[in-house]
């Protein structure tokens, strides 16, 4: 059986990846979801993926200019269960990809601090755009940044922020014009060998709802 024929990718509601999001995936949070896709095999959800607004204006402005910073979002969530077919991860996330019809800027990150070099986007024929600077900023323990609280909080606490691996990718009608506008260098894919981290979390079993 292809996978094609095993495997059936579909929209989802964001509340759908909730547990997922919390106890598998290894950031431990929800970020922001403007997209969700599910991926479904005899009816159960097994992967999920999900696309938000990034908070950080500088990088909605900095990959194609102010002018078209409003179409700039970002793959922040990906995760599936182990011990899936070769190919099935890249089959999801091109096959998510399709689903959306607006012209979109997406940004991904690879996080080198988990040893990640971003073989999926490779495989999806992302343009690697460089690393972004290891740095610290103002940041908390649940992984939340200084930009998800007032004023009145404590920011003294500073938080390590690792080196990530930048990947871009153009949806629709203005891809032309997005790559005419990009603003980073496109890089010679990095090479480095993964480390998995422990997803080994069993969500609980979702079915496709009709």
């Amino acid at each position: 059986m292809s996978i094609k024929d095993k495997y059936v990718v579909k929209s989802i509601e964001a509340n759908q990846s909730y547990d997922w999001l919390l106890n598998k995936h290894y950031a431990k949070r929800i970020p922001s979801i403007s997209y969700s896709f599910g991926l479904f095999t005899e009816n159960i959800l097994v992967g999920i993926l999900t696309i938000g607004k990034p908070a950080s204006p500088q990088l909605c402005n900095g990959v194609c200019g102010n002018d078209f910073s409003k179409y700039v979002y970002e793959l922040n969530r990906l995760c599936v269960n182990d011990n899936l077919e070769k190919n099935v991860l890249s089959y999801f996330v091109s096959s998510s990809l399709k689903l959306i019809k607006n012209d979109i800027i997406l940004v991904s990150y690879a996080d080198t601090d988990m040893n990640h070099s971003g073989y999926i986007y490779q495989a999806t024929n992302w343009l690697y755009t460089g690393a972004t600077k290891e740095r610290t900023d103002i940041g908390f323990e649940d992984g939340s940044h200084s930009r998800h609280y007032d004023k009145n909080i404590d920011y003294t606490i500073r938080k390590h922020r690792s080196s990530k691996h930048r990947y871009i990718y153009f949806i629709g009608r203005l891809k032309k014009t997005f790559i005419k506008n990009l603003k980073y260098k496109i890089c010679i894919y990095p090479k480095g060998i993964n480390q998995k981290y422990d997803s080994s979390y069993n969500p609980t079993i979702q079915t496709i709802l009709f």
